[in-house]
């Protein structure tokens, strides 16, 4: 029985891709380069800032401008890290869900603390999740389960009794390392490649709204109505 629910944040839990899309356009302007769209970019979303200034530039990390680039980035998003950055369609709803069937939530994300704390607060969600780890609080980001084992500890709840949600091979991976029930969400950012099926999360969910099925929160009716593909 799950008793925990636990998100990964940028492609789980929040759209993030508009942020980065606008910032990185900026950029591209600035230096008289093409533009790129938000469907490219969404693809390496949860790749890091790295991947999306190797994507956008087109040159790698040993580019001698690529840490420039990747510097004027980074602090840009600073800046304003909650800017064009909202929850997924129907994932509002999966959290309230869960405050009123009294079932604790929190985040385990590889994104830093300095850029998810005044995301959280500007969308309100600070007080709602009841745990956050991010990477300054752990000395193995995913898919080491070190950061889902902190988080299930804070909330007071045996590994195997909380789910986890993402929409990478690394959540999955750290989930099932950590002894969670896991959800594979494939509205998030993947590579075009990709085939979530393989990751063997235990369930999967293509709209957020799914998860209130998945998770058994939704009203009767939806539940015998679903056709569930784990």
């Amino acid at each position: 029985m799950i008793k925990a629910v636990l998100f990964d944040l940028d492609g789980t839990l929040l759209d993030t891709a508009p942020a980065f899309h606008q910032l990185l356009n900026q950029q591209l302007h600035a230096a008289g380069r093409p533009l790129i769209h938000l469907s490219q970019l969404r693809t390496v979303v949860s790749d890091g800032a790295a991947a999306m200034i190797s994507l956008a530039f087109e040159m790698s990390p040993e580019d001698p401008e690529f840490e420039g680039h990747l510097t004027t980035l980074l602090s840009n998003y600073r800046a304003n890290p909650a800017a064009n950055t909202q929850l997924f369609p129907g994932m509002a709803e999966v959290l309230d869900a869960l405050h009123e069937a009294h079932i604790p939530w929190g985040i385990v994300t590889n994104k830093p603390e300095r850029f998810t704390t005044p995301i959280l607060e500007h969308l309100g969600l600070s007080q709602a999740a009841q745990t956050v780890i991010c990477p300054d609080h752990v000395s193995e980001r995913k898919p080491h389960p070190e950061g889902l084992l902190k988080a299930a500890a804070e909330l007071g709840v045996a590994p195997e009794q909380c789910c986890y949600i993402g929409d990478h091979l690394r959540d999955i991976e750290a989930g099932r390392r950590a002894n969670m029930a896991t959800i594979a969400v494939t509205y998030g950012y993947l590579h075009d490649t990709e085939d979530p099926q393989s990751w063997n999360a235990d369930a999967y969910a293509e709209h957020a709204d799914e998860l209130l099925i998945r998770l058994g929160l939704a009203p009767s009716h939806l539940s015998e109505n679903s056709d569930e593909t784990e």
